[in-house]
């Protein structure tokens, strides 16, 4: 008789237990902000990562040691296209003015036209560099420290930061990661910008595929005729829709 009332007391309170840790984590997303308002955020984003809006549909991240290789790849990524996208823009914008910048569609094959280095001796210098600095950090993201000092000569020793992907020394030259609250604001912002950058050179090709013609090519024809220069007259992005 007193096993039978246990079991039942543990049957009672089992669901509620499942219903509260839901309660739970349903509080924990109305908390914080998501890419959904409303929606529940998968278990394995927490809320701890910069700028983890509750975005992974596909799962990509649910595994831990995946996941710690997507942060650092989006950050990478976010970088180089925060830089390609600024460096699109001003040359652009130098190029309207007057400056003999050709279209940033066309700069790789003009610098490969007028440099004194073979292509060929290019690809390999890289491949070289870029593999081994590659490789290095993939070896400290699978086990951080692990690069200790003088690695590389000892030029590195200087750039250490509180994490992997947040270099210090001469990379934060204004000393933003040494107050918590500011390095997890900065965090965030750089995501941020980052992932818009991306998204912005994403528009950039797809602009020049249309139209080729640059960004700010497009954005001048724009406002000299927004009504009738737009995504949709481009003959591309809503096909026949120039012939209505």
């Amino acid at each position: 008789q007193t096993s039978a009332k246990a079991s039942q007391a543990a049957r009672s309170v089992a669901p509620r237990s499942v219903a509260s840790r839901r309660n739970v984590a349903a509080r924990a997303g109305a908390d914080r902000p998501l890419w959904s308002p409303g929606s529940q955020p998968p278990a394995w984003l927490d809320g701890s990562l910069a700028g983890d809006y509750g975005f992974d549909p596909l799962h990509l991240s649910e595994e831990p040691e995946m996941r710690k290789w997507m942060v650092q790849a989006e950050l990478v990524h976010a970088r180089w296209a925060m830089l390609g996208v600024a460096g699109i823009l001003f040359t652009s914008i130098a190029a309207k003015n007057g400056a003999p910048f050709p279209d940033w569609y066309d700069a790789g094959k003009e610098a490969i036209k007028t440099s004194p280095a073979p292509l060929g001796s290019l690809i390999f210098t890289e491949l070289l560099l870029f593999g081994w600095v590659e490789t290095k950090r993939l070896y400290d993201l699978r086990n951080p420290g692990s690069q200790g000092d003088g690695s590389f000569l000892g030029i590195t020793d200087g750039l250490k930061g509180k994490e992997n992907g947040y270099p210090g020394g001469l990379f934060d030259p204004m000393g933003m990661s040494k107050n918590e609250a500011s390095f997890k604001e900065a965090k965030v912002k750089e995501i941020k910008n980052g992932r818009l950058a991306m998204l912005a050179f994403v528009g950039f090709i797809a602009q020049h595929h249309a139209t080729h013609k640059s960004p700010i090519d497009n954005l001048v024809d724009h406002v000299a005729d927004p009504f009738h220069v737009t995504f949709a007259t481009n003959g591309v992005s809503v096909p026949h829709f120039t012939e209505f």
